[in-house]
């Protein structure tokens, strides 16, 4: 009587810590989005808001430790994106409704509907494109669109000058509805804005951009809400710049000198 062995069942491989910090980042900054949600049930739109921020400060830290780290996975891409969908298009959402919308009823809610299909048509588009093999060459320096968490801080800018500036004006649900169709298209449309990824400053310029990001977090500490109010607003003026800029590329000429931006087909 013979006895066949028993086969030993392969090892699974084990996952490196390095895949798990970036994961980790993006779990607190869904943490986050759901914590807004509950601050703004509780009518804390001040912790509300600031909940938002810090997730969006998440959501751009996790993909930049996680490609430092050597660290991206599929899983990652997977979770980062649902992250994405609940803490800038569904929490904003609900924020804003409680804060101003509820008060028109059924139209107030068709427009967090509104906004929440926009910020997950733009995430699909985004994940679509990000696994093109051979992008455009634009695709290195400009985003198609506004993204997700730069959409987030938009559609809540009525909340953050309200904090400091005409309160009563800025919470009309007739002026936050303004804002929620404009963002809302601005996530879905077509039309370029700096993505910042790839930026290449001069030596020259190094010494006083360290000086202004000093004064910018020194300025968050002491006016927050007017600092991000100026921030929300100096992307806005920086949206006709980014088009001037895409259509140079676009066409072969120099772009407009504000970035040293990467023109190059392979992006580096």
């Amino acid at each position: 009587m013979t006895v066949t062995p028993k086969r030993r069942r392969p090892k699974r491989p084990r996952l490196s810590l390095n895949v798990m910090i970036p994961n980790m980042l993006t779990l607190l900054a869904l943490c986050s989005g759901l914590t807004a949600i509950r601050f703004a049930y509780e009518g804390r739109w001040e912790p509300a808001c600031l909940a938002i921020f810090a997730a969006a400060v998440l959501d751009a830290l996790d993909g930049r430790i996680a490609r430092l780290l050597k660290g991206t996975s599929k899983f990652g891409a997977e979770l980062d994106s649902l992250s994405d969908i609940l803490s800038f298009g569904v929490a904003p959402g609900m924020m804003l409704y409680f804060w101003s919308l509820e008060s028109i009823g059924r139209v107030g809610w068709i427009l967090v509907l509104v906004y929440a299909m926009a910020c997950a048509l733009r995430l699909a588009r985004f994940n679509t494109a990000a696994e093109d093999p051979d992008p455009p060459a634009w695709a290195a320096n400009f985003f198609a669109g506004v993204p997700a968490p730069m959409a987030a801080g938009l559609v809540l800018l009525p909340m953050v000058i309200s904090f400091n500036l005409i309160p009563d004006i800025m919470r009309r649900p007739e002026v936050v509805s303004v804002f929620v169709l404009v963002v809302s298209f601005l996530m879905v449309s077509n039309i370029p804005t700096y993505s910042f990824k790839k930026v290449k400053l001069r030596p020259s310029l190094i010494l006083p951009l360290m000086v202004v990001v000093g004064l910018i977090i020194a300025s968050l500490l002491s006016v927050p809400w007017v600092t991000l109010s100026a921030i929300l607003a100096t992307y806005i003026a920086l949206i006709p710049l980014a088009i001037r800029s895409h259509g140079a590329i676009s066409q072969g000429d120099k772009p407009l000198d504000l970035f040293s931006l990467n023109t190059e087909e392979d992006g580096e």
